[in-house]
């Protein structure tokens, strides 16, 4: 069975891609903060699933979770890199702790767990491994389109974008496939903790499982054409457009 890694996978769109790829045959390791969460998304799971608690603010938890998953699923074929976090504040409002926080955990993080399952990837093709492997990071249309509130968030997220190119570039020879899923509005927790419904009425937002379901299909090789390129959903737009590398 493959074995899928996905964090921030206590609520919102990280359970929702879990999920997902449970529905499609793949073992989950569900990564978060709050041990409780994620066993709620994991006694969800039609799969086998083991919960790995971590705040990966800190690099050396980012790379622990892959080796966590290995040790406890015995495989990793697929990365989900969707924790993310950022606070409501203009540039000259922003705190440089928050600046640092913002992306330790949405740039760093996501670039550290992606080098350590690149190691496993390797390892396990040698020992003749066919299974598809790859790495999928969620983004977001603030890339693109930041809201003036969101500069730091948006700046931290875009070099996800890039990683996904660098992934299907220096995977080639392996098989390992990269993308990024860049939506706009997700009605989630997170997204209520920085922006009130009187704002951005839940009719504009995206559900998780729109978010969650173009990562299947990234996953199970729906859009292999895709490979490196940047996905962009919103609600507004109404369909998939695709970002060129």
């Amino acid at each position: 069975m493959p074995t899928a890694l996905i964090t921030g996978a206590g609520s919102g769109i990280g359970r929702a891609i879990a999920l997902e790829l449970s529905g499609a045959g793949y073992a989950c390791a569900l990564v978060g903060r709050g041990e409780r969460a994620l066993r709620e998304t994991g006694g969800m799971l039609a799969s086998p699933w083991c919960a790995i608690c971590a705040d990966l603010c800190d690099a050396g938890e980012a790379a622990r979770i892959v080796d966590a998953c290995v040790a406890q699923l015995g495989s990793l074929h697929a990365l989900i890199n969707n924790a993310g976090w950022s606070p409501s504040a203009e540039l000259g409002a922003t705190r440089e702790e928050d600046i640092a926080q913002v992306f330790a955990l949405n740039a760093t993080a996501p670039a550290v767990s992606t080098q350590r399952a690149w190691d496993v990837f390797a390892r396990q093709r040698v020992a003749g491994d066919a299974a598809r492997m790859c790495v999928v990071s969620i983004s977001s249309l603030a890339t693109i389109d930041p809201f003036p509130s969101l500069w730091a968030y948006a700046g931290a997220k875009a070099s996800v974008n890039v990683l996904a190119h660098s992934v299907a570039s220096q995977g080639a020879k392996l098989g390992i496939m990269g993308f990024a899923v860049a939506p706009g509005a997700v009605e989630t927790p997170l997204l209520r903790s920085i922006v009130p419904e009187a704002a951005l009425p839940i009719e504009a937002t995206l559900a998780p499982e729109v978010v969650a379901r173009l990562v299947r299909a990234c996953v199970v090789g729906e859009r292999d054409a895709d490979n490196g390129a940047t996905l962009f959903v919103d609600k507004a737009l109404g369909q998939w457009v695709r970002r060129l590398r």
